[in-house]
């Protein structure tokens, strides 16, 4: 009886095995392949400037940084520092935003189970911004008080934001999604108007308010990458830790 029982697998078990791995191995590949592409995109993008560097010239300076790799620089100077600590950063630094803002964007659509969700679903842009243009006032207005302290506004903004939705569409011990929405399409139409009444109201600091909001990575140095990457590591780790609750 025993060596019967041995010998009968669970059928669910061999049909899942053969299913498991090919598909493990096809999201490897698509992975792999992806990040390949990821690099040859950004080594594009350095090329492209006021200064045209040729894309083989682009790909033998970036490979030449790397340990264990042994390139004769045969381009100049200028070229190195052109790729290195004016547009490699620029493009890094996109690349981390493009990051941040694609895992955000997939669990909005998780949570709120909506294919359309974004960050001005619950508010959260909104009040961003406004944060944003309460510290771009306080700067332009010699506070003493630095450029710094802008994006740090903007991220209380946020949070405040989320914070005041969140009470606002408890309905006793639980929060359910729809009133959740509701509070925030409201709270943002609200951070909206005061954001365009201080704007209007902000005088010669009109046009360098709308420039900043729109963004630019055009002077993205490598101090700007050391500070945003930490963000954007602990934030993506902290989210893929939580996935499937916040699925």
């Amino acid at each position: 009886m025993t060596m019967f029982s041995n010998q009968i697998k669970p059928p669910q078990l061999e049909s899942a095995v053969p299913v498991l791995l090919p598909h493990r191995r096809r999201r490897a590949y698509a992975i792999l392949g992806l990040s390949l592409v990821c690099a040859a995109v950004m080594a594009f993008a350095i090329t492209i400037g006021s200064v045209h560097i040729p894309f083989l010239t682009t790909v033998r300076v970036l490979l030449s940084r790397l340990p264990l790799v042994d390139i004769t620089p045969t381009w100049p100077d200028t070229t190195e520092t052109i790729i290195l600590a004016m547009r490699l950063p620029r493009v890094i630094l996109a690349g981390l935003v493009g990051a941040a803002l694609s895992i955000a964007g997939a669990t909005y659509q998780g949570l709120f189970r909506n294919p359309l969700a974004d960050p001005y679903l619950i508010g959260v842009a909104q009040g961003a911004a406004l944060g944003a243009v309460i510290g771009f006032l306080l700067t332009s207005h010699g506070q003493g008080i630095g450029s710094g302290i802008i994006p740090l506004l903007a991220f209380a903004g946020s949070v405040l934001s989320v914070a005041v939705v969140y009470l606002l569409a408890r309905v006793g011990k639980t929060t359910p999604v729809t009133t959740l929405i509701l509070a925030g399409v409201a709270l943002g139409a609200l951070w909206g108007s005061v954001v365009s009444y201080l704007i209007i109201t902000s005088g010669t600091a009109m046009q360098g308010i709308i420039f900043w909001l729109m963004g630019s990575f055009s002077l993205s140095q490598w101090s700007e990458v050391r500070v945003v990457l930490p963000y954007v590591v602990v934030g993506v780790a902290v989210i893929l830790l939580y996935s499937r609750s916040l699925n």
